[in-house]
């Protein structure tokens, strides 16, 4: 049994001030309106000047710490033992297009770490793909040789390969990559996919059908496309705003598309630079804090210092003082971790302490249909992180033991 004493205990409707927190076992259970408790044989943890808050959930995070996703090994392990240092305690590992093999590796990873998690790692949850159906225009930093046509029918695979173009594991097709989806449907979570591409529209239904969570994105789409897409079941919109057609008046494109509908929750890049901190707030304003998850978009980059180089997919990124770019410049997912992402949220975007917490675990874990997560409440799983005034991670507990402490490293 442990007791956090005399913190202020972030719940989903209000701050509850120099209170306690109890855990038992796997659990917590109980919520005391006071800094003294009586539990004997407890270990009482003091926790007093800090914030204690549900654990992080990242839904989009391709690396941390000079990890990739795609990178050989066990990358995915690697990540769940770096990520509570900063406050995370579940993240949905994120990959960028690549060929079969790649993904098949990856989610194979995925079920291996979430089949046996180490008592000191974030949970793994099942992963979410930025996909090989975006569209080319859209594609950032995304590798356009594995970008496939969605448009294919159960005979057809091998029918939209690019000619004379050779992958490491030879040529592919659309229907390839969705076969290694289906090989491996539990471990696959979100996919995001560009609903105006041929076949995009019935690749949503054909996902969702299958139990997937579709989400729009990197995508050329215009309103009336984005809005085909979200009545054939798109429920998700990967990191609004950024690599979408721009929201204007009279055009207002898939972003527009995705603040009109209440049943898509948008991801939000929240570091202030990928999206500027005042269409932060209007997208928050717009969708209410129950429908805007906070993300990272976190690469191998993310907890490394300005200039280190690494890898995201297996291209060469560089760490600059705002993001990661590749070499010529574009723009490769960021550096940010979801520690600085909740203080971004309440010290440059002006929301409160309770909103932060919303956004960075309440609903993530409710879309991700995580029951018992993401929240202080008796009876909910003990995932919880105390902040510093300053929002620094001090202490991260998973399952209801202690997994990193700032002190010990």
């Amino acid at each position: 049994m442990i007791v956090l004493v005399g913190g202020d205990l972030v719940l989903p409707d209000r701050i509850l001030s120099s209170a306690s927190l109890l855990i038992d076992g796997t659990r917590i259970a109980a919520i005391e309106p006071r800094d003294r408790i009586d539990a004997g044989g407890a270990t009482i943890v003091d926790v007093h000047d800090a914030w204690v808050v549900p654990g992080l959930i990242d839904v989009h995070v391709h690396g941390v710490d000079g990890v990739d996703t795609l990178d050989a090994g066990n990358p995915v392990a690697d990540m769940a033992a770096r990520l509570p240092r900063y406050g995370v305690t579940a993240f949905c590992p994120t990959t960028v297009a690549c060929p079969p093999a790649a993904l098949r590796a990856v989610l194979g990873a995925v079920a291996q770490s979430r089949a046996a998690r180490p008592r000191a790692s974030a949970r793994v949850l099942p992963a979410h793909l930025e996909s090989n159906f975006l569209n080319p225009e859209y594609r950032g930093a995304q590798p356009a040789e594995c970008l496939r046509l969605p448009d294919v029918g159960p005979a057809e695979a091998g029918r939209h390969v690019r000619p004379g173009h050779r992958e490491r594991d030879g040529e592919f097709s659309a229907r390839d990559i969705l076969d290694v989806i289906a090989s491996a449907r539990p471990d696959v979570g979100i996919v995001t996919l560009a609903p105006e591409l041929p076949g995009g529209v019935e690749l949503v239904r054909t996902l969702v059908a299958s139990g997937h969570r579709v989400s729009l994105g990197h995508s050329g789409a215009n309103i009336d496309e984005a809005m085909a897409a979200i009545d054939a079941g798109a429920r998700h919109a990967t990191h609004l705003f950024n690599r979408m057609t721009p929201m204007t008046h009279r055009a207002p494109g898939i972003a527009g598309a995705v603040l009109a509908r209440d049943e898509v929750a948008a991801e939000l890049i929240s570091d202030g630079y990928h999206v500027h901190p005042a269409m932060s707030r209007v997208a928050i304003a717009s969708k209410g804090t129950d429908r805007i998850m906070a993300i990272t978009d976190g690469t191998a980059g993310a907890g490394l210092p300005v200039g280190s180089e690494a890898r995201l997919g297996g291209r060469r990124i560089r760490v600059t003082d705002t993001a990661a770019v590749l070499d010529e410049g574009t723009l490769a997912g960021s550096t940010l971790t979801m520690d600085r992402a909740f203080r971004t949220i309440v010290s440059v975007f002006g929301l409160s302490v309770v909103d932060a917490a919303i956004m960075c675990s309440t609903t993530p874990a409710r879309e991700l249909g995580l029951t018992g997560f993401g929240l202080l409440a008796e009876g909910a799983v003990a995932d919880v992180v105390v902040l510093d005034r300053g929002f620094r991670v001090g202490r991260t507990f998973i399952d209801g033991r202690e997994v990193f402490s700032r002190g010990r490293g």
